[in-house]
């Protein structure tokens, strides 16, 4: 009995399968929760509270999306998020680490002027810009946002300002001339 007692303990103990996660598969997408807010909406018998996700994804090769899921429950929402995200993924122009001019990006109240910054300057930006320019691959930028400051907003406003942009290659391209003309 001693024996078989040495034996067990050198093993692992099997786990219940039903309380873990399951394991996702490895995309290449890098995911960031942007924000999580309480909502709620009265009713005839009270106040039902419900959560808001947003949820931004990237590459970190120039393909950013981002998503608003809802649920009752805050890891449904962020799955719903995840979902809708990778549905809306689109392709920015960068050139090496940073943007290839400047840009201004606007939603609604909110503006985000984008800057292309030297090699080694890094991201400046607030938080929620800060998330989508990092998950798009973006190295060094400088940021500022004007108006207002709804996460929502911000990250509308900096994904209308990269998709904005065009590289020297895309505009040459364009007009039917070579790169070194323009």
């Amino acid at each position: 009995m001693a024996e078989d007692i040495k034996k067990n303990k050198g093993e692992k103990p099997q786990r219940n399968n039903r309380k873990e996660r399951p394991v996702k598969e490895n995309d290449g997408l890098e995911k960031r929760l942007v924000s999580v807010r309480r909502v709620s909406k009265t009713v005839k018998g009270g106040r039902t509270m419900h959560f808001s996700a947003l949820v931004v994804i990237g590459d970190m090769k120039g393909n950013i999306g981002m998503g608003i899921g809802k649920a009752s429950e805050v890891p449904n929402a962020i799955d719903k998020a995840t979902v809708v995200a990778k549905k809306n993924m689109k392709k920015i122009s960068l050139s090496e680490n940073t943007i290839p001019h400047e840009t201004i990006g606007k939603f609604g109240a909110t503006s985000v002027l984008m800057i292309p910054a030297e090699e080694g300057h890094g991201v400046i930006a607030g938080g929620a810009a800060r998330a989508v320019l990092e998950v798009a691959g973006v190295k060094n930028i400088v940021t500022k946002i004007h108006g207002s400051t709804n996460r929502i907003n911000v990250v509308k406003a900096t994904m209308n300002g990269l998709l904005g942009l065009k590289t020297r290659e895309e505009i040459a391209a364009r007009r039917g001339k070579k790169p070194e003309e323009i």
